[in-house]
């Protein structure tokens, strides 16, 4: 066990930093888990292993720590549930820091989570491809830098972590008429801020937390914002008795049906924000708790939007039918201009392209099979964390039960892994 950490930085880190000094073509022996991603989930995973000893290298396709919250977040955005429910394992957040801390908050938050456990990813590294070989026992993780294409490298490992996320490519959905639109249209994960858009008309395709909040800084900035509500959306006060609508749930379910809790929460959200259904905005028939359960789709949690839907500021709209040059038709007939149009419809797994020869991940959504709370594990040392659909939450959770059973095989597996019963070419 002392010559396996030795090699926690000789095998994994020092090789890393050869490979950009002399291309090195030989795989490369990692004497713990593999783990793709450096957002939240996999600083939860790497945290995890090293409190128990274990070594691990992250690899990261970006140039830093948790890309999608450093480049592909609007400035106003906020840690949605207090952050109590959103601490990585290990370390909370700073008792300074407000209930809900805002993005940069949560970043310098990250930064100081990985410095804390010495955790210090390969960045700019594409993970290619990764495929268990079955002569050896071990993964082949093969990787090509990101900006220099011609430096390529292989990991071998005897645990691979998946933790890429829910989140690693936009959704774009393809309209009718979008070549002709001649206004912009942008996903929301290059939205930043409203200020561009003020005095204009803007169309918000997609009712989600983002979809929202999206409107209402377009509101606070003079714009004149449009939502496209295609489907039913449980609409929720972000506190409720003066506590998160979030805590009080999960309170309540220690003690009380899933249905029940939904009615109370339902009958709640009526006294406090009245009938949404009038403004356009249909419930459901599942309880918001339930429909979350089975179909892992998020509540919104209003922080302001709703307010302004009901004085008219916000507007909402049926489908969009077909785009023209500077109008949108929408499916009950209505055609109205806009200068722009941002798209706030979700993200995708991208599991699918560089996982190989491995049936836990569905091809369809590149997400785990196994819905919660079995997702986590795969066959042959295969694992995934911050797949829940359950937030930062459920990365947690991934991370720990991860961490416990590696440490299992850990003990008694991982120095027979050092005989190489395979060639490494």
């Amino acid at each position: 066990m002392d010559y396996l950490k030795e090699l926690e930085g000789k095998s994994a880190h020092d090789c890393y930093h050869q490979i950009k000094m002399n291309k090195m073509a030989s795989p490369i022996f990692v004497p713990g888990p593999v783990i793709v991603g450096a957002g939240p989930s996999g600083l939860a995973a790497a945290a995890c292993l090293k409190q128990k000893g274990i070594p691990s290298l992250i690899i990261e396709r970006a140039e830093c720590l948790a890309s999608m919250w450093q480049f592909r977040t609007y400035d106003r955005l906020r840690l949605h549930l207090p952050k109590q429910f959103c601490q990585l394992p290990l370390m909370p957040f700073p008792k300074t820091l407000p209930s809900y801390p805002t993005k940069q908050q949560f970043l310098a938050y990250l930064k100081l989570y990985a410095d804390h456990f010495d955790i210090k990813p390969a960045f700019s590294q594409d993970v290619v491809s990764a495929e268990f070989d079955h002569v050896c026992k071990l993964w082949r993780v093969k990787t090509q830098a990101r900006h220099k294409r011609d430096e390529t490298a292989e990991y071998l490992c005897q645990w691979l972590i998946v933790a890429t996320g829910e989140c690693a490519e936009e959704v774009r959905p393809q309209i009718e008429g979008m070549a002709e639109f001649e206004g912009t249209i942008q996903h929301t994960s290059s939205y930043k801020s409203g200020s561009r858009f003020c005095g204009k008309n803007v169309l918000v395709v997609g009712c989600g937390n983002s979809g929202m909040e999206v409107c209402l800084d377009l509101c606070n900035h003079n714009a004149r914002p449009s939502l496209v509500v295609r489907d039913a959306v449980h609409i929720l006060p972000q506190q409720m008795l003066g506590k998160s609508t979030f805590g009080l749930s999960m309170f309540l379910l220690k003690w009380f049906p899933m249905r029940f809790v939904d009615q109370f929460l339902l009958l709640l959200s009526h006294l406090m924000l009245g009938d949404t259904a009038q403004f356009g905005l249909r419930r459901p028939k599942l309880g918001p708790l339930e429909l979350k359960s089975l179909y892992g789709k998020t509540p919104v949690l209003d922080v302001g939007t709703l307010a302004q839907i009901k004085n008219g500021k916000i507007k909402v709209c049926r489908g969009i039918k077909r785009l023209a040059r500077n109008a949108v038709e929408f499916v009950d007939g209505k055609v109205e201009n806009f200068d722009a149009i941002i798209l706030a419809t979700g993200y995708k797994s991208n599991v699918p392209c560089w996982l190989k020869g491995s049936d836990m991940f569905s091809e369809k959504d590149g997400l785990p099979r196994k819905p919660f709370p079995n997702g986590w594990k795969g066959e042959n040392g295969l694992y995934a964390v911050g797949f829940t659909k359950r937030g930062l939450l459920g990365a947690s959770i991934d991370a720990k039960r991860i961490a416990e059973d590696i440490e299992h095989s850990w003990k008694a597996e991982a120095t027979h892994v050092l005989e190489y019963p395979c060639p490494l070419a």
